[in-house]
């Protein structure tokens, strides 16, 4: 439960940005002892005090700063970060797993892959919530096969074209979009 409550909170400091843009935390150097971090700090990392010592160095410093960055959370960042470690306790572990594999090959990307996908998922938060919701639907009702066409189609447009594409998304109804829709598969010759 200990480590489920670990993990929980280290997942949701990394979805609040709290961790990802620091680049050593994952790179070993020496570790963090115990009795240098604030008494603040130990509050919040109080669930992996028996095993703080047996921690690679580079998990002690992203733990380190995850907890200053829980300390400067303001109380409703930190009642949705709360709500994060909620649903991640709450998915099963298969599901748990598939999350930890993607975030180990979003570390494994080149910084300016990581940058870009930064960047889309805040493009991706600042839309309204039925537009978001709107293409979570749709990208869940696409078959894997589709996914792919849809990934190398984008991959393969100029930022321009990636730009204008979702400028006349935006910029199109409900019922444009469904005629969007309707006409993708004439144009992968499906």
């Amino acid at each position: 439960m200990k480590r489920q409550l670990l993990i929980a909170m280290v997942c949701a400091l990394f979805a609040t940005g709290a961790v990802h843009a620091q680049g050593a935390a994952g790179a070993g150097g020496s570790g963090v002892e115990w009795k240098d971090l604030t008494a603040e700090q130990q509050a919040v990392l109080a669930p992996v005090r028996e095993r703080w010592n047996s921690l690679p160095p580079g998990r002690q410093q992203a733990l380190s700063r995850g907890a200053e960055r829980w300390q400067q959370m303001t109380p409703e960042q930190r009642t949705q970060a709360r709500q994060r470690m909620q649903r991640w306790r709450d998915l099963p572990p298969e599901q748990q797993q598939q999350l930890r594999d993607r975030y180990q090959r979003f570390k494994e990307l080149p910084a300016e892959d990581q940058q870009r996908l930064r960047e889309n998922f805040r493009r991706f938060q600042d839309l309204p919530p039925e537009q978001r919701e709107d293409l979570r639907k749709r990208w869940q009702e696409m078959s894997p096969e589709q996914r792919q066409q849809f990934q190398d189609r984008w991959q393969q447009m100029t930022p321009e074209q990636r730009q204008k594409a979702r400028e006349r998304w935006q910029q199109s109804t409900p019922e444009q979009r469904q005629k969007m829709r309707d006409r993708a598969p004439q144009r992968r010759g499906g």
